[in-house]
């Protein structure tokens, strides 16, 4: 199975991310402005300077609750004292403070989820690298491997060749020329001429007989050489039918091995598409669960704390 991060939300976000939090009014004045009630009397806080309509906030989820609870005691405050119109102010901003870090929080999830993501394409693009590698690696040996059994055979036919048609020159019949009887009598003829003192008719007789022999003696060889031709064709035949019957195995090898390299291939992707669809399905079901527990920015944030809302999506 690929080796990606978690799958339920625990991936580290993006360092490009989406840029800080630009929340409304100073984090320090929110945090000056909490004072205690007396005799059930709230006593408001001091005003709130406004630092500028935004400020950068990396604070973590318990200093958001302080902001939150600043607020709203401010805003009971002014509503307690008849300050109606300071309260509606007070409301505003809390309901923009929590459209802010609502807007934070789904980017937060998004770039989680996006790292997810990548995680998962990464870990899957590893993969598929080191299988294409692992299989390269099979394929060449398995060529080179088989051009090895080829060029030994090659080899051993070679020699096997070179030593069967010396037995052929050496063994195969008739080793010797057969003369025929018409030859043999004028050699017989050549000799008693020769004896007989008769030079010059045992000359004629002899160019005669020479002739003759010369005549036999290229179809004695004509013969032989056509026999040894057809020993030599027969055991070449042979060694061509256990050289194609090698050249088969390798083909029938080649392609079981493609066949495997497929089916392997197959199942890789198929883990992959379904880690991929299940992080998809969780990813939406966090979504679905996220839109469907955060509060509209018209609900109190007093009656729930930030990070105990959010706690869901850690």
């Amino acid at each position: 199975v690929l080796g990606c991060t978690s799958i339920t939300g625990h991936a580290p976000v993006l360092s490009h991310g989406l840029g800080s939090l630009h929340l409304k009014a100073g984090a320090a004045a929110l945090l000056r402005i909490r004072q205690p009630v007396r005799s059930g009397n709230a006593v408001p806080p001091p005003a709130m300077e406004a630092e500028g309509d935004h400020f950068d906030f990396n604070g973590d989820e318990h200093d958001l609750d302080r902001i939150v609870e600043a607020l709203d005691q401010k805003r009971i405050a002014y509503e307690q004292e008849g300050k109606y119109e300071e309260a509606e102010n007070t409301k505003q901003r809390l309901e923009q403070l929590q459209a802010q870090v609502e807007q934070k929080r789904r980017e937060d999830m998004k770039s989680r989820q996006l790292t997810e993501r990548l995680g998962v394409e990464e870990a899957h693009m590893k993969e598929l690298q080191e299988f294409n590698a692992c299989w390269d690696q099979k394929v060449a040996e398995f060529e080179a491997h088989a051009a090895s059994l080829q060029a030994q055979l090659r080899e051993r036919h070679d020699k096997e060749f070179e030593d069967c048609r010396e037995k052929f020159l050496r063994d195969t019949e008739p080793r010797t020329a057969r003369w025929s009887r018409d030859l043999l009598n004028l050699r017989k003829i050549q000799e008693t001429l020769a004896k007989m003192k008769k030079y010059g008719e045992a000359a004629k007789t002899k160019a005669q007989a020479d002739a003759v022999e010369a005549k036999e003696t290229e179809a004695w060889r004509q013969r032989r050489e056509g026999k040894i031709r057809g020993l030599e064709e027969q055991f070449l035949h042979k060694q061509s039918l256990e050289m194609s019957g090698l050249t088969k195995r390798i083909v029938s090898g080649r392609e079981e091995q493609k066949q495997a390299r497929k089916l392997e291939l197959e199942r890789l992707l198929q883990r992959y598409h379904n880690v991929k669809s299940q992080l998809e399905s969780q990813q939406k079901i966090a979504t679905w669960r996220y839109e469907r527990q955060t509060p509209r920015p018209s609900s109190a944030l007093s009656n729930m704390s930030i990070s105990s809302r959010h706690s869901f999506v850690r």
